[in-house]
């Protein structure tokens, strides 16, 4: 019996690798409790402020707490690891290595914080007119790149790793990479004369040369993607899109109908005037049109045509969508059908007469 209790008491002072089975337990207690802390923290603290947040209107105080989530999850390990490296006899370079672990989840913790502050700190300035919404998305994604950045820098010198020389590779790496990637960086640039130029933003239906129509979803470092009418997303790259001509639809302040009505020449003046009043009226007294000042309705008799008598339309309507717009132009129309069919006239179409001087004889 003392030789069995005398093999666990030696098992127990010499553990594993020279450190004894109880700081061996006694660390992973340790870490036992702050991985129960940090789910008491996450599941019950930070869950409880979620749900007070969500009863305000401000967006900001929830986006705040998902930054804090990751930060906060990492302070109990942090702790934890401390005082693991007390507990444990570690000595020379394993030591060294654990105290390095330590300062790096320190940095880690702080700058993982910093990053996360980013967008809460977008989102409380998103009322400003100057920061558009794709301005904000290439902010964030800069300012977080070179958080994290600073952040490997940090840490990469705490294990002694020189940043100089690693840097002065990187900028010979750089040039090379750079020759190869001239496509990349013409795309990036004018991916920031588009957003500094304000022409167009997600959301916005804009017509590319006369070709491409569709909604812009996402402006990005290299391309822009936009959806076309038939639910397909197209990315462009942003240099195309910067040499050529862009009609943003979204920015318009009205829309503005602009047709020519061609009636048939056996059209009375009588009717004419009738059809051209009716038209007009119809205009005012809908009020999806607008009637007020450099907004009034124009219908006028303006040509005589080739084949036939030519009357100019032109209404403006409110800013709206693209559905809205069509049919009340669909609308439009089909009174002025209705208008013409009622006053007796009829809608005139290319014709060509052909004079015949003599028949052939037979």
């Amino acid at each position: 019996m003392e030789n069995f209790l005398s093999l666990i008491n030696d098992v127990w002072n010499r553990g594993f690798f020279g450190i004894d089975l109880g700081s061996i337990i006694s660390s992973l207690l340790v870490i036992l409790i702050a991985l129960l802390c940090r789910g008491f923290i996450i599941s019950v603290i930070l869950n409880s402020l979620s749900r007070l947040a969500d009863r305000t209107d401000s967006k900001v105080d929830d986006e705040i707490l998902d930054a804090l989530r990751r930060p906060v999850g990492l302070i109990p390990i942090t702790i934890a690891i401390y005082i693991c490296t007390l507990i444990l006899p570690l000595t020379g370079l394993i030591g060294d290595i654990a105290t390095n672990i330590v300062k790096s989840f320190v940095i880690f913790t702080i700058f993982s914080a910093l990053a996360g502050s980013i967008k809460p700190i977008f989102e409380a300035l998103a009322t400003s007119s100057w920061l558009t919404a794709s301005m904000q998305m290439w902010l964030e994604r800069a300012l977080k790149f070179v958080v994290w950045v600073i952040g490997l820098a940090i840490i990469l010198d705490i294990f002694g790793i020189q940043i100089g020389p690693l840097v002065a590779g990187l900028g010979l790496f750089s040039v090379a990479v750079a020759l190869g990637a001239q496509d990349f960086f013409k795309n990036l640039i004018a991916g920031i004369l588009i957003i500094g130029e304000h022409r167009f933003q997600p959301g916005d239906r804009i017509e590319v040369s006369g070709q491409l129509h569709g909604i812009v979803e996402t402006i990005g470092f290299r391309s822009t993607v936009i959806r076309t009418f038939d639910s397909a997303p197209m990315t462009i790259p942003n240099k195309d899109l910067s040499d050529v001509k862009v009609i943003n639809h979204g920015e318009m302040n009205n829309r503005r109908i602009n047709w020519r009505i061609n009636l048939i020449y056996s059209t009375s003046v009588k009717q004419l005037e009738s059809i051209r009043n009716q038209i007009k009226q119809y205009i005012i007294d809908d009020e999806s049109f607008l009637c007020d000042g450099d907004f009034d309705p124009v219908v006028r008799v303006v040509e005589l045509g080739a084949s036939s008598i030519d009357i100019l339309i032109v209404a403006y309507a409110p800013k709206m969508g693209f559905a809205p717009f069509n049919k009340l132009k669909e609308t439009l129309i089909f009174k002025i059908m209705a208008i013409v069919e009622e006053n007796g006239s009829e809608f005139a179409y290319p014709s060509t007469s052909l004079y015949v001087e003599s028949m052939p004889k037979n």
